[in-house]
């Protein structure tokens, strides 16, 4: 019996499978993949020694949960396909579609299917997701214990209301893709100025690791923490107040308001 499928293999899919191999929490051989694009789920069998299956069906044959990894837009057409077969095989459910809840999903199957609710993010890639949780009424511990393992093999993992799980999956689904553009636009302006690009993105890279690492391990409110760098007339005051001045923080929120108002729509 497999301990876990995925039907589709993206990246998402790629990023939960790379972080739970490689962190001991499954075996590659213990997982089932489907995917309509043969090319992807056939780069995991080589990379991680999963079974690759000939149909959404079969994935879920002797498996006692399958990850639905497809774009929300393709639930309806991949849900009742699966339908019959998740009841048939006692075979749970965990979704990590941004947008579809618990009743959306539960509109398509029987009504003793369990299912979970899991948003993850890439960064479980490299072991440092941070993933939500919720889950249906019929959902028991071992399960609800499962899908938190799995999310906890690359990364931290929190139980949140559904109704929360918008916000979430833009602020912890979103927000790398922020990141990385704030990490290579400070590369980009380290190499404008002369260094090479190797070392700046190094640099920036780090300095943004070790900040993140600093709140995390701090009982400060981040702003005690930039008045901490701050010197009086000194160069980090000065970069701050241009942040400030080019409204820095309310692009931010723009961006997180923009990515919600997306997700409601989807």
């Amino acid at each position: 019996m497999f301990g876990l499928g995925f039907i589709g293999c993206g990246n998402m899919a790629e990023a939960i499978i790379s972080g739970a191999v490689s962190f001991g929490f499954i075996k590659g051989e213990d997982i089932a993949v489907f995917d309509i694009d043969t090319a992807k789920s056939q780069a995991l069998r080589d990379r991680f020694g999963v079974c690759v299956c000939d149909s959404a069906q079969d994935t879920v044959k002797n498996t006692y949960a399958v990850v639905l990894a497809v774009k929300p837009q393709v639930f309806p057409s991949v849900l009742p396909q699966i339908k019959d077969a998740l009841s048939v095989h006692s075979t749970a459910l965990i979704s990590i579609g941004a947008g579809k809840t618990l009743d959306y999903i539960g509109g398509f199957l029987n009504a003793d299917t369990p299912i979970v609710r899991v948003m993850p993010n890439i960064n479980a890639k490299v072991g440092a997701a941070v993933s939500a949780v919720c889950h249906s009424n019929n959902v028991d511990e071992k399960l609800l214990t499962f899908a938190k393992e799995l999310c906890a093999s690359f990364g931290e993992v929190i139980e949140l209301p559904e109704e929360q799980f918008p916000l979430f999956s833009v602020i912890a689904g979103c927000s790398p893709a922020f990141s990385f553009m704030y990490i290579d636009s400070m590369a980009r302006a380290a190499v404008k100025n002369g260094m090479s690009r190797q070392n700046a993105l190094k640099i920036a890279t780090q300095a943004v690791l070790g900040s993140a690492k600093m709140i995390a391990e701090s009982t400060a409110h981040p702003w005690e923490l930039v008045d901490s760098v701050c010197s009086p007339g000194g160069t980090t005051i000065e970069g701050v107040a241009s942040l400030q001045r080019d409204g820095f923080e309310a692009a931010v929120m723009n961006a997180v308001e923009a990515s919600l108002d997306k997700d409601k729509k989807l």
